[in-house]
């Protein structure tokens, strides 16, 4: 079955270059060529999968190749980081799977393509066990449900600017491959391109609205069938010590995740999800690659769901969140409206009055962004979990253990230490490697890091000066 879906890519791409090199020049070259190139992928897949084996050792996951060169690749079994099971329809309709297995940011990742489901199940158990010598498969324990989509939370799809626009590059990709196809066609010239142009440029002005309309709202319908499309069904559980995350209608995606390498979460929106109550979830794992789809963990989803799979995954989320000073304020409001305002000014420089009008109506409406900025600043600590929040147009929340925490940053530049205010970020080898609480009052920041990690921090803190004894007086003992 490896070796059938192999064969039958290649005859796809194979076969469609042989037909389209038959329709335009016939019983040419070209369309002999494509038959020995048809000939020489099938050989290829054959001896690729005669010659490919993987062996699971006590200490390590290794595959070799050995076609032409040979080719081993080792993993150890303490790096895998997680194991990531998908299905595409003719994977499943032969009862097949792709796994791929995570070791880390600098491990890199082994594919397996097509292998037997129950296979992959057991391969995702074995790599997955912490215990040495564990070659032989535990028994699988009950699986324990912690989030389910809802079927109404498609319709958070439109809420989102990635699936917004996916008629855009639906229409986009579309659009070339028939201009490819057609121009290998010859179908293609340029007096059609001009003559299709002066046409669209002479339509009435109603058809052009109506095409206008007709593409707005197919917006947040496509939008909707992404949606659905990719996260159809999606499913959070705990099994084996491992937080599974399945999801995909067409694709379906099963990704496990080590738990005690879930060393926090990520609460993320924007304006028009803040407004629904909707949010998007995502797990910090160490040294995951691609952390942004793999260690998701709901999409658009109410908060108040979100806040709980947050809770049931790695604890209670810290709350409530404590403002920073009033400082910050001002801060967030130059830093929205002084792009603006220096626009504006070199165009009233350079004697362009009009385009500096329209630059300090920019600026003006870039205060409520700054005044938001600074509304969503806040941190907040329970002794086990730190949490910070930070951002607007994309609002990021971080929950992370204490434990997750391997280094401090504090960044005071001009003008913030003439404000008083210092930016802490927390090192996390997780995710994006950490999160930071900005514009906090500088003793604050050095308040937090030292209550986490008073160790680290004492060192560099100036102990405090003995009073200097006045001249010709002798010093009072205490």
């Amino acid at each position: 079955m490896t070796f059938v879906v192999g064969a039958a890519r290649e005859m796809a791409a194979l076969v469609g270059a042989g037909a389209t090199g038959l329709l335009v020049g016939g019983m040419s070259t070209a369309f002999y060529f494509a038959l020995i190139g048809l000939a020489f992928g099938l050989a290829w897949h054959v001896g690729t999968w005669a010659t490919f084996t993987y062996h699971v050792h006590e200490d390590r996951f290794q595959t070799r190749r050995a076609l032409v060169g040979r080719t081993v690749k080792s993993v150890p079994r303490e790096r895998i980081r997680g194991v990531d099971i998908s299905s595409t329809l003719g994977h499943r309709l032969l009862g097949l799977a792709i796994v791929h297995v995570d070791a880390g940011a600098d491990g890199g990742e082994i594919v397996l393509n097509a292998v037997a489901q129950r296979e992959a199940e057991r391969l995702r158990r074995v790599l997955l066990a912490r215990a040495r010598g564990a070659e032989a498969p535990q028994p699988v324990k009950r699986r324990r449900e912690l989030a389910h989509i809802r079927p109404r939370w498609f319709l958070y799809a439109p809420l989102s600017g990635a699936y917004l626009l996916t008629p855009f590059a639906v229409a986009g990709s579309l659009l070339g491959t028939l201009y490819n196809l057609g121009d290998d066609l010859g179908l293609i010239t340029r007096d059609r391109v001009e003559r299709l142009g002066r046409d669209a440029a002479g339509l009435p002005t109603g058809v052009v609205v109506l095409v206008i309309m007709l593409f707005l709202v197919a917006m947040p319908v496509a939008s909707v069938i992404a949606f659905t499309l990719f996260n159809w069904d999606f499913t959070v559980y705990e099994r084996d010590g491992s937080i599974v995350a399945e999801r995909g209608l067409v694709t379906r995606r099963s990704v496990a995740l080590e738990r005690r390498r879930v060393r926090g979460v990520e609460l993320s929106d924007n304006p028009f999800e803040r407004l629904a109550g909707v949010v998007r979830l995502g797990a910090l794992v160490t040294g995951l690659g691609d952390a942004a789809h793999r260690g998701r963990l709901l999409p658009a989803a109410p908060r108040s769901v979100a806040v709980t799979l947050a809770s049931r995954v790695l604890g209670p989320v810290p709350a409530p969140l404590i403002p920073h000073p009033h400082a910050a304020r001002g801060r967030r409001l130059v830093r929205a409206t002084f792009p603006a305002l220096g626009a504006a000014a070199l165009c009233a420089l350079a004697g362009n009055l009009w385009l500096a009008v329209v630059c300090l109506v920019a600026a003006l409406m870039a205060v409520p962004l700054g005044l938001d900025r600074y509304r969503q600043l806040g941190h907040a600590d329970d002794g086990v979990r730190l949490t910070v929040r930070s951002g607007s147009l994309r609002r990021r929340q971080y929950i992370v253990e204490h434990d997750a925490i391997v280094g401090w940053r504090v960044r005071r530049t001009l003008f913030q230490r003439r404000a008083g205010l210092a930016t802490l970020h927390a090192a996390v080898g997780a995710g994006e490697g950490g999160c930071a609480a900005v514009d906090m009052s500088e003793s604050d920041a050095l308040a937090m890091a030292w209550t986490i990690t008073p160790d680290w921090i004492t060192p560099f803190l100036a102990p405090p000066r003995a009073p200097k004894p006045s001249r010709g007086r002798r010093p009072k003992r205490t």
